[in-house]
C-alpha cells in the first residue's frame, strides 16, 4: 500500500503538485535568468525565496539546459566560508551529472587539488576538503569560476542570504565578487535576501559595485484567498475537510509567511484522520507543537541577550508590527531606558537578525519565537 502524501511540504524540493501560486514569480525568474539576467529577490525570512528557487531548478527550460547551484549563506561570516560553501555546491551538483565536469573541477581547483580524496567504489574524486584547507580563499574563488567560465552547459548560481558578504570582515569582497561574475558570459547569478534595506542599498546604491547589474523582484505573501484555496483543496483531494475561517485565521496569525502556513498544516494534516474533519482545536495543538519544539532554543537565545536588548525585543514581540520605536510614548509603554538605548539596542537585534525592519517597522524574525515570547511574558 503506497504511504499518502503529506501535501504541504516544507523542506527539499516541491513538486509542482503541491506548489502554491508564485505563477508570475516563477515565470519572471525563468525569463530573467534564461536569457542572459541576474536576478535580485527580496523578501522576508520564510517567505519562501528558496522554495521558489528550487522550483524553478526544477522547471525543464532550466533543468534540462543548465547547471544549478544554490548555497545559503547566512551563516558564513568570511570569504573562506563563502568559498568553501560555494566549492562544496558546485562539486557536489556536478558528480552525479558529469563526471567529465567533476573531474576538470579537482584539475582546475590547483589550490586544493592535494586535499581531494577518491571514492573506492566509483574511483571519482570525494569532496573530503576541510574548510581550513583553504588557506588563500581569493585564489580558490578565482579558480571556482574559472571552472564555471568553462563548464560545458550555462550554469547558473543561487546565493541566498546574499546581503551576508557586507558583513565580512575582509575589505572590498562586494567589488571582488562583482570582478569575477561580470567576466563569466556562460552563467547567471540569483541574488536573494530577507535583509530589505542591506539588498537595496547594494544593488540600487550607485555608490556600490552591484549597481543595476540585476533585475530586482521583491517576494510578498502569497494572497490569502489562494492560499486559503490551496490549503482547503489539498485536504479535500485527500478527504479530509477544513474550513475556510481556520485556514484564514493561520495566514493571518502569521502574516502570510509560507514556512509557518505550511507547517502549521503539514502538522494539522498529519493529525486528521482520513474522512475526518481538520478543527480549529487541531490547528492549535499543531501550532503549540510547533512551539514546543523550539523552546529549549529559545531560551538559550534569550539567555544570551543582554537585558536591554531583551526589554526591547519582549516589546516588539507584543506590539506585534512596531513603529515608532524611538518615540515617548512607545518607551513609556514598555518601561525601556531612553531613545538611545533602544536605538543601540534595535542595532544590536538587527545585527543578530533577531528583529527585521520592512518600511520603519520592526518585528521578530521567528513568528514562532514572537509567540513563545508572547505567551511566557
Amino acid at each position: 500500500m503506497t504511504k499518502e502524501i503529506n501535501p504541504f511540504i516544507v523542506t527539499g524540493n516541491i513538486d509542482p503538485e503541491f506548489f502554491c501560486d508564485r505563477v508570475d514569480e516563477s515565470a519572471r525568474l525563468i525569463k530573467s535568468v534564461t536569457n542572459g539576467n541576474n536576478m535580485v529577490i527580496i523578501s522576508p525570512r520564510r517567505m519562501g525565496k528558496t522554495g521558489l528557487i528550487r522550483f524553478c531548478y526544477e522547471k525543464q527550460d532550466i533543468k534540462k539546459h543548465y547547471y544549478t547551484f544554490f548555497i545559503d549563506i547566512l551563516q558564513t561570516s568570511s570569504l573562506r566560508e563563502f568559498t568553501y560553501l560555494l566549492g562544496k555546491a558546485v562539486y557536489e551538483a556536478l558528480l552525479p551529472l558529469s563526471s567529465k565536469m567533476a573531474t576538470l573541477f579537482v584539475q582546475t581547483l590547483k589550490s586544493l587539488n592535494g586535499k581531494f580524496g577518491f571514492d573506492p567504489v566509483s574511483g571519482m574524486p570525494s569532496f573530503n576538503v576541510e574548510l581550513g584547507d583553504i588557506d588563500r580563499p581569493e585564489y580558490t574563488l578565482e579558480e571556482i569560476f574559472r571552472l564555471l567560465s568553462t563548464a560545458d552547459k550555462p550554469c547558473i548560481v543561487a546565493i541566498d542570504e546574499f546581503q551576508q558578504i557586507s558583513k565580512y570582515p575582509e575589505n572590498n569582497i562586494e567589488a571582488l565578487l562583482r570582478t569575477h561574475i561580470q567576466k563569466i558570459h556562460n552563467c547567471n547569478f540569483i541574488f536573494a535576501g530577507s535583509e530589505r534595506s542591506m539588498m537595496q542599498a547594494m544593488f540600487l546604491s550607485s555608490a556600490r559595485p552591484f549597481y543595476r547589474s540585476a533585475d530586482v523582484m521583491e517576494l510578498h505573501a502569497i494572497p490569502k484567498d489562494i492560499y486559503t484555496d490551496f490549503i482547503v483543496s489539498n485536504f479535500e483531494k485527500r478527504d479530509r475537510h477544513i474550513e475556510r475561517d481556520i485556514v484564514e485565521g493561520v495566514y493571518d496569525m502569521f502574516s502570510g509567511h509560507t514556512f509557518y502556513i505550511q507547517k502549521t498544516f503539514n502538522e494539522s494534516f498529519a493529525d486528521t484522520p482520513k474522512g475526518g474533519r481538520c478543527t480549529k482545536e487541531t490547528v492549535e495543538t499543531a501550532i503549540d507543537n510547533m512551539i514546543g519544539l523550539y523552546e529549549t532554543i529559545f531560551r538559550e537565545i534569550l539567555s544570551n541577550i543582554p537585558e536591554k536588548q531583551k526589554m526591547l525585543l519582549y516589546a516588539i514581540a507584543k506590539e506585534g508590527d512596531a513603529k515608532l520605536i524611538l518615540s515617548a510614548e512607545f518607551i513609556k509603554r514598555y518601561s525601556l531606558a531612553s531613545s538611545s538605548s533602544v536605538q543601540a539596542a534595535t542595532k544590536k537585534l538587527l545585527d543578530r537578525d533577531l528583529i527585521t525592519e520592512t518600511d520603519k517597522s520592526y518585528s521578530l524574525t521567528d513568528r514562532l519565537f514572537a509567540m513563545w515570547i508572547k505567551r511566557i511574558y
